[in-house]
């Protein structure tokens, strides 16, 4: 991926939900996975469809958080390969059918839950992380780590992923508060994170599963710094649709209310940082194929007047 607009698919979880498949909590996406696999798939093209680049495998359900101890003792590794293979599957389909090449994603989500960076315990999600990583390997062309909540659990992330020689992007929530002093969810400020992600020689650190409203500082300040550090780091944002998630938020409890945001409407917040220096954008929890289709068509447009 390089300095021009790359279009990521946005949010599968409730992707799934609104085409009906098996969702409930705490299973979430993994649901499908389970219950109807051919859903999974039909997902993922809708996001290709839509205009999406890069599709992330549906893993972010395969851990204990949300399968269960016993269930991710069990079955996590055979959950997390499958689900690998099916986005592998869609995106070889993709070539053969209308030659366009499509970039699978690993997906490496929070392995001790969302939002939670009080929860998270380095030792505990080594094992976790390992599972996850071998299991879709030999699948996926990059390696997106997802909702980071902590430098902490970013660190943990980073060896884990050690052994790997594919590309490596981490992706950070931030608070839901608007305020200059952007911060992750375990209060570290974000310019804090990126320095970590520079010293790392990782390939790009973006932000997800917060509010659009927050992304533009935190992508400021990380282009500013990466600058200043002389770190040619790639950029991207994919917000969600909730509204604000609180400190000590319980993922499992409840689904969120999204806020129903227009495709136009979340394609302006998608401009605005493109214009300050994000170049892989697309959508998390409520973004739709309508949404990606949205930046789909801006970027074609953008580029034909480029030319």
């Amino acid at each position: 991926m390089g300095k021009d607009v790359v279009v990521l698919d946005g949010g599968m979880g409730r992707e799934l939900k609104r085409m009906g498949a098996p969702f409930s909590q705490p299973l979430w996406s993994a649901q499908a996975l389970i219950e109807s696999p051919s859903l999974v798939r039909r997902a993922h093209q809708n996001f290709i469809n839509a205009g999406a680049e890069i599709i992330t495998v549906n893993s972010y359900a395969c851990v204990p958080f949300h399968l269960g101890q016993e269930l991710f003792q069990r079955q996590g590794a055979v959950l997390a390969q499958q689900a690998a293979e099916i986005a592998n599957s869609v995106a070889r389909d993709a070539l053969s059918n209308t030659q366009r090449t499509i970039t699978v994603a690993g997906a490496i989500p929070p392995v001790l839950g969302s939002y939670r960076p009080d929860l998270f315990e380095p030792k505990q999600a080594m094992s976790i992380l390992d599972t996850l990583i071998n299991a879709q390997e030999p699948y996926v062309d990059i390696w997106i780590a997802e909702t980071i909540s902590s430098i902490e659990e970013f660190a943990a992330i980073q060896v884990a992923l050690k052994n790997s020689n594919k590309k490596k992007y981490y992706s950070f929530t931030l608070q839901d508060d608007l305020d200059e002093q952007v911060k992750l969810r375990s209060g570290e400020l974000v310019a804090e994170a990126v320095k970590q992600v520079c010293d790392a020689g990782a390939d790009g650190i973006l932000f997800n599963c917060s509010i659009p409203e927050v992304m533009a500082e935190a992508i400021k300040q990380t282009k500013a710094l990466s600058a200043k550090l002389g770190k040619a780091l790639e950029i991207g944002a994919y917000a969600n649709s909730f509204g604000p998630i609180k400190t000590g938020h319980k993922a499992n409890s409840s689904l969120n209310q999204t806020k129903g945001l227009s495709a136009e409407e979340y394609l302006a917040f998608v401009k605005q940082w493109q214009q300050l220096g994000a170049t892989i954008l697309g959508g998390c929890c409520g973004i739709h194929p309508e949404h990606i289709q949205a930046i789909s068509h801006w970027k074609h447009a953008k580029d034909k007047t480029a030319s």
